[in-house]
């Protein structure tokens, strides 16, 4: 990352006419419309002089219609009720008179919907925002984490290429196009991630013809969809419903849609939706009273604390709900404190035991806050069933984070064998993984390789191609296919959970930009025309995902299993190869043997006597065999992976 029904939920609620005036700042209800009145609800400081509430009739400009008081109603409570119908209006809260503290309109911590650029938020009926079969839509099956294929998109990268074919480009209704989620369907992937959807602040929403780009992590209004992104930035339900047809439309694919979020840290802290409501609750600060800045963006959020604990558990329960997501991936999980996140695993499992959680397994800086309570990596056993991103496989393969020109396996070098085989066996303990030998940890994190998220690029950083470009000297074109060919392979053989960025199966290229959070568009965008270009690396990806997925030894789920019947043969320096071994009843192939060369030349292996079926040879990939082969001494191909079975 870079930056910059009816149901409960803290902080901030307007709500119908029927309440308890003692609820605790957690009992809140959601926001519900009544044509003849509504209350309104805020958490914040008791010891503040005045509360007020703002009403306008639009979203953006114009003075307030009318400006109310609010009235203590409990303990850090405030609330004022308005009759009349107040549907289509929009409304701020400001907090004054509190020590230190500025002031600043602010549509709450809990907007559910806003106005343009969400400074105001609105009164709307929800029920209005679902899509027709909405209350019939069904979260595709899954029987374990494991079973994902995780394919990350921004929505601007994924449907804004005039090569794309996509009419609604740049928007949550070009996802739900058919040719959008052909592509999906096609490719094989059951799980979008996307990048940060919800109202986020650096782009100005008002602007329609080629916006600002940002990947969005910088948080704004956490649970309303982003506004460039709708067809109508200025209608509130705009968003709000062609957020649902884009859930809609990839659920009937069978696709899981998983949302990145960014409860780590806000846009700024002044300015923020918490620090105008209830003013330096909601952060943590330094012994010496500085705000503290483990995120790397000048703040981090306190998930220790009750309000934003509860504010986070409520908001991903909100998503699951009103949204219908599957999933969330925590961006600097590292930030969050262990207990919070077990709570939200627990809070999301009485809804769906199924629903996905992962993160990054660290932070941005140094936390303020004991780091053997934060859900970092290396404390992901007491994480039971939430997944961390394996940076051991991924740097292992291309080479370190910090040196875009420094090579690792792929590029020839030997040294990483072991940080691979620690990311086949999904960062569990494996007496055949000399772990102090593993590039950043030297003991197993993962309880379970649903734990492990095992992946080669992502976002925030060099896309493969680009990456493969600056550490492989003189690379040809034909070496740079087989090389990331060879590279995802040994993600998705690895018994964790397998993670793309999208367009890699179409060579994508970001003109090698680093981090291109706020590149423009022609940086970040698919081209789709490379479909055409490259058609063999689709074939590729496509016939390597669909070998996953027919194939449960590649993703045995439990790491007694993976001990069981996942062996590594000798290492070669740049040679990998393990043989999955006595699959009867978990498998169709009763043995299984994966070999990943990364040398320039073809080298000789020798592999258990037998006669195996060649399934994916220099290149290719095909499940009724590529021809047959003997046990013994075996040539593998250069920068290429050999997969037999008998």
């Amino acid at each position: 990352m870079k930056k910059q029904k009816w149901y409960l939920f803290p902080i901030l609620a307007v709500v119908c006419l029927f309440f308890t005036p003692e609820l605790s700042a957690a009992e809140f209800n959601e926001m519900m419309y009544s044509p003849l009145r509504t209350v309104f609800k805020v958490n914040a400081p008791t010891k503040a002089k005045r509360v007020v509430l703002r009403l306008y009739r639009e979203g953006e400009g114009g003075s307030a219609i009318q400006t109310y008081s609010m009235k203590k109603a409990g303990k850090d409570v405030w609330q004022k009720e308005v009759k009349g119908n107040l549907k289509g209006m929009f409304y701020t809260f400001e907090v004054l008179g509190f020590p230190g503290h500025n002031g600043g309109e602010t549509p709450g911590v809990f907007a559910t919907a806003v106005g343009v650029n969400g400074n105001r938020a609105a009164i709307i009926d929800l029920k209005e925002t679902n899509p027709q079969g909405w209350d019939a839509d069904q979260r595709p099956a899954l029987k374990s984490q494991v079973d994902l294929v995780l394919y990350e998109m921004h929505v601007r990268d994924y449907t804004d290429s005039p090569s794309s074919g996509i009419i609604h480009r740049g928007k949550f209704l070009g996802i739900a196009e058919p040719k959008a989620v052909q592509h999906l369907q096609d490719l094989g992937i059951n799980a979008v991630h996307l990048l940060p959807s919800f109202d986020f602040a650096s782009i100005d929403e008002r602007v329609t013809e080629n916006p600002k780009y940002n990947w969005g992590y910088d948080p704004k209004n956490y649970n309303v969809p982003e506004g460039t992104y709708s067809t109508d930035a200025k209608n509130p339900m705009a968003r709000i419903k062609e957020f649902k047809l884009m859930v809609q439309a990839l659920h009937k694919a069978g696709i899981r849609v998983i949302l990145d979020v960014v409860y780590n840290h806000t846009s700024d802290i002044e300015g923020s939706n918490f620090q105008r409501t209830y003013p330096d609750m909601y952060y943590r600060k330094t012994a010496d009273g500085e705000y503290s800045n483990g995120s790397g963006c000048k703040n981090e959020t306190a998930s220790e604390r009750p309000l934003m604990r509860e504010f986070m558990i409520e908001s991903v329960k909100y998503w699951v709900n009103e949204y219908h997501l599957d999933g969330f991936r925590f961006d600097l999980m590292g930030v969050h404190d262990i207990e919070t996140m077990n709570a939200i695993r627990a809070e999301l499992d009485k809804i769906d035991p199924s629903i996905n959680m992962y993160g990054e397994g660290w932070s941005g800086g140094t936390c303020a806050y004991p780091i053997e309570k934060l859900a970092m990596k290396a404390n992901i056993q007491q994480l039971p069933r939430i997944a961390a991103f394996s940076d051991e496989i991924r740097d292992g393969l291309r080479g370190p984070f910090n040196d875009d020109k420094k090579g690792a396996f792929l590029a020839g070098i030997p040294g990483e064998e072991e940080s691979i085989k620690f990311g086949v066996v999904g960062a569990i303990d494996h007496p055949q993984v000399d772990d102090s030998k593993v590039n950043y940890t030297k003991k197993p994190w993962a309880h379970e390789p649903i734990q492990m998220i095992s992946y080669v690029s992502c976002h925030d950083d060099l896309c493969l191609v680009d990456r493969l470009k600056a550490s492989v000297p003189d690379i040809t074109n034909n070496e740079l296919i087989r090389l990331d060919e060879l590279a995802q392979t040994a993600v998705f053989t690895s018994q964790g959970v397998p993670f793309m960025l999208s367009g890699e199966e179409m060579l994508r290229s970001k003109q090698g930009v680093h981090n291109s959070f706020e590149s423009p568009i022609e940086i970040n965008r698919l081209d789709w025309d490379n479909l055409n270009r490259y058609p063999e690396v689709y074939q590729y990806y496509k016939n390597l995902i669909r070998l996953r997925k027919n194939h449960p030894a590649f993703r045995l789920g439990s790491a007694e299993d993976v001990r069981t019947h996942l062996s590594f043969l000798p290492t070669q320096p740049c040679m990998v190869g393990f043989t999955l071994n006595n699959l009867a009843g978990k498998d169709a192939w009763n043995t299984i043997i994966v070999l990943l060369n990364a040398n320039k030349v073809a080298k000789e292996v020798n592999i258990p006597d037998g006669r195996y079926t060649v399934v994916c040879c220099d290149g290719v990939i095909n499940e009724n065999g590529l021809g047959e082969m003997a046990g013994g001494k075996v040539i593998v191909d250069p920068q290429s992976a050999l997969i037999l079975h008998d």
